[in-house]
């Protein structure tokens, strides 16, 4: 994904600004999604792994890049208080 484009992405609810999921970070996530332990914020099981995401500064919600297109719609969204140690 573009820097330039995540320069600008923020969090469709917060507003807080997004960064990309680090590599152990993003492990972790799909790791958790291959156990059955994830679900979106529409309350959905997330089924398929991540091959890339964005996390708010804070780090509380997730949103996952789909083709080098980041999905930053609220539903779509993970929260990471469902995520152990995260």
């Amino acid at each position: 994904m573009d820097g330039k484009l995540l320069e600008i992405l923020c969090c469709p609810v917060s507003k807080t600004p997004l960064t990309r999921l680090p590599g152990s970070r993003l492990k972790a996530l799909n790791d958790a999604i291959s156990a059955g332990n994830v679900q979106c914020v529409r309350g959905e099981q997330v089924d398929q792994p991540l091959r890339e995401a964005l996390i708010t500064e804070d780090s509380k919600v997730i949103y996952p890049v789909v083709d080098d297109i980041p999905v930053l719609l609220e539903e779509r969204g993970i929260g990471t208080t469902q995520l152990q140690d995260f």
